[in-house]
């Protein structure tokens, strides 16, 4: 088991306070906005990942941490420090981007809908986690062992469960777009064990006769 000082949860768990932090000081600065992303994408490319670790307020920020804290722990015990982090603002900058992209195709053709939204928080990131858990978790293994299911009847399936996970945990003001990304992406890594550390080959030591 790592130190906490080397633990990636714990590490990120840091990123996301940090950054709270520095949120309130661009707050009182004016730059209530410095931090969330919203379309066009590339307006401000900072946002990708900042926005992953920036959060609306601070009940926003306990609700993901503890998430965060939980999923990570788990997550973190078959992967390396790099993997996690890679995978953890990856999935969190594409959840985002996924979210903005289609309110901005979406929401001039649909009355009442917007179509220019702003995102902020960790929760995309977190449930890529916690879809990757459940991906890769042995019972997982065994269920789609045992009746063999084809690659494309994976992918439904992971599309079916990332739906209705996403609309059971839904709430006013949720990015549902965004949670679902997070949550397909992550099952699919799963199945696909993207996390877990490549094996070294061994080097073999000369035969002496």
């Amino acid at each position: 088991m790592r130190p906490l000082r080397q633990s990636p949860t714990v590490v990120t768990l840091a990123l996301v306070l940090a950054v709270f932090a520095c949120q309130q000081v661009a707050g009182l600065l004016g730059w209530r906005g410095l931090f969330a992303l919203s379309n066009p994408l590339l307006a401000r490319p900072w946002t990708l990942v900042t926005s992953v670790y920036a959060h609306e307020n601070v009940s926003h920020l306990v609700a993901n941490a503890l998430a965060l804290a939980l999923g990570g722990l788990l997550v973190e015990r078959a992967t390396t420090g790099v993997r996690f982090h890679t995978f953890f603002v990856g999935v969190g900058a594409l959840a985002g981007a996924t979210q903005v992209a289609v309110a901005g195709l979406v929401g001039p053709l649909v009355p009442g809908l917007p179509a220019k939204v702003t995102v902020l928080g960790a929760s995309g990131a977190v449930l890529g986690l916690y879809g990757y858990l459940l991906g890769s978790n042995r019972l997982t293994e065994w269920v789609i062992a045992g009746v063999e299911l084809a690659p494309r009847v994976q992918l439904a399936l992971g599309v079916v469960l990332a739906a209705v996970v996403t609309l059971l945990t839904a709430n006013p003001g949720t990015a549902l777009i965004a949670h679902f990304t997070g949550l397909l992406v992550g099952f699919l890594a799963g199945r696909g064990h993207l996390l877990a550390p490549s094996e070294r080959p061994r080097e073999r030591r000369p035969t002496v006769e």
